[in-house]
């Protein structure tokens, strides 16, 4: 039996499918062949297969390096549903007594997930030395390049622990990857090694791109609460502010008489859990949330993705809306853009990053005062640093071109909300892909003509009796006429 009949055999035992998607077989057959992989496929393709399906092909021992709790939590929730109970993730969610138990029993595992964090752990590296992984996974590895800079420093030195765990194979994976952030990734992840990359397209013909420019935040609010009740949903609206998605969803809730509910990282544990349940068995009609509710969420007929403010890089928003229509079916992306967003924006940036005056500050201060300073985020970024061997000047330098770079980013997003253009060819362009086919039903800047009707997107609705801010009816008319 040749190796692609036995993936094939493979694939429907464990999963029940009979082909694969674009970029799966490759990457598990470059893998099974013992080459290094950067696998970069599209939103929605399924790339935790690659891995989970070499785990069965080789019977090896998976080691996954995952960025969010809520991710690690539904990729072993999916794995169970499988079948399979050699799952586990081991993150801060465990007590110590049950992170102590599993790190002594985890030859009883197959696929093990641990955010980058954990590994800074000498004593979770010795166990993990002990469990042998043949493959080290990276997943949403472009977190390397965009949040290991700004928040998530031990991100930076996964180079490093892949040679404490004795250089198993390594998988990069990713959905967002331009050449700048391939270029990171292989750097501080492979280094040297020899790799093979597997590069798909970003895009996803069956999300039509939409852009509506709105010139207050009355006009936005009308222009939601119009979507909302017309568009088929369920759907996912995305925030900038954990206040402004508390407050749109009460609004929402009260004028379209939905089911609507808040997700964002201020809000409990439980709470977000107990809201992602309901989302994902279709106990809620929408969610208003913030990037806290993102990478792995695997909802598959979400049908619509509104950004209620512009994102921070196309690289957020092409993962954000990406959660839109997983199933194949026509699905929609609209950003609702208010100039004065992109204020709200510079803000988080340069919020963000400690400045060279607050790192001199740092480094002067007892250590009484150093103290008093961890209870902001910007001096526990410095103290990562530290920790993991930049020095002061170095630590300076690097939050300045960081700001730098964060600012470029943000004004290539703002050239995309308001370029005139194919809003599909500007991503393609973006993240360095080739030109594709124009598609039936592309971009609000390509099909004019086309509503949403016509897509399928919309259902009538009665629409509540309340007042309305000028210019929306307009804008409305347009879409659904």
């Amino acid at each position: 039996m040749d190796l692609h009949t036995k993936l094939l055999e493979e694939l429907h035992k464990h999963f029940g499918y009979d082909s694969f998607k674009q970029g799966q077989e490759e990457i598990i057959m470059n893998l099974i062949n013992g080459k290094n992989v950067l696998g970069i496929l599209p939103t929605g393709v399924g790339k935790s297969l690659c891995y989970q399906l070499y785990g069965y092909a080789t019977k090896s021992r998976i080691l996954i390096v995952s960025p969010l709790i809520s991710l690690m939590q539904d990729q072993v929730a999916n794995l169970r549903f499988l079948g399979e109970k050699r799952a586990i993730a081991i993150n801060s969610e465990l007590n110590p007594a049950d992170r102590n138990n599993v790190l002594a029993t985890l030859d009883e595992y197959r696929f093990v997930f641990v955010s980058p964090e954990m590994l800074n752990s000498e004593t979770v590296l010795r166990r993990l030395n002990r469990f042998h992984p043949s493959l080290l996974v990276v997943d949403e590895a472009h977190c390397i390049s965009t949040w290991g800079p700004d928040f998530r420093p031990d991100y930076l030195f996964l180079g490093t622990v892949v040679k404490k765990l004795g250089t198993p194979l390594v998988l990069a994976l990713t959905a967002t990857a331009t050449k700048e952030v391939e270029a990171d990734i292989c750097r501080i992840l492979f280094s040297d090694r020899k790799i093979d990359k597997v590069r798909c397209s970003v895009d996803r013909p069956n999300i039509f791109l939409d852009i509506e420019e709105v010139e207050n935040d009355a006009q936005k609010d009308e222009l939601l609460i119009g979507l909302v009740e017309k568009m088929r949903g369920p759907g996912l609206i995305y925030f900038s502010s954990k206040k402004k998605a508390d407050e749109t969803s009460r609004m929402l809730g009260r004028k379209t008489g939905l089911r609507v509910a808040a997700y964002h990282a201020g809000m409990l544990f439980d709470e977000r859990y107990s809201v992602l349940q309901q989302f994902l068995h279709g106990e809620l009609d929408v969610v208003c949330a913030t990037s806290a509710f993102g990478m792995g969420i695997n909802k598959p007929d979400i049908r619509y993705v509104i950004h209620y403010h512009i994102p921070l890089d196309l690289e957020n928003y092409v993962q954000e809306f990406g959660r839109c229509s997983r199933d194949g079916k026509q699905g929609i992306a609209i950003l609702l853009y208010q100039r004065k967003d992109l204020k709200l924006q510079e803000y988080l940036i340069e919020n963000s990053l400690p400045t060279a005056c607050e790192i001199d500050s740092y480094f002067k201060s007892n250590a009484k005062n150093k103290a008093l300073l961890r209870q902001e985020e910007r001096y526990l970024l410095i103290e990562k640093y530290l920790r993991n061997g930049l020095s002061q000047d170095e630590m300076k330098n690097f939050a300045a071109n960081r700001l730098v770079e964060r600012k470029k980013s943000l004004a290539k997003m703002r050239n995309y909300a308001e370029t005139k253009g194919c809003l599909r060819e500007f991503i393609g362009e973006y993240f360095g892909d080739e030109v594709l086919p124009k598609k039936d039903f592309c971009c609000n800047h390509c099909n004019i003509e086309d509503s949403f009707e016509k897509m399928g997107l919309f259902f009538e609705k009665k629409v509540s009796n309340h007042s309305k801010a000028p210019g929306y009816e307009e804008i409305l008319r347009k879409l659904f006429a």
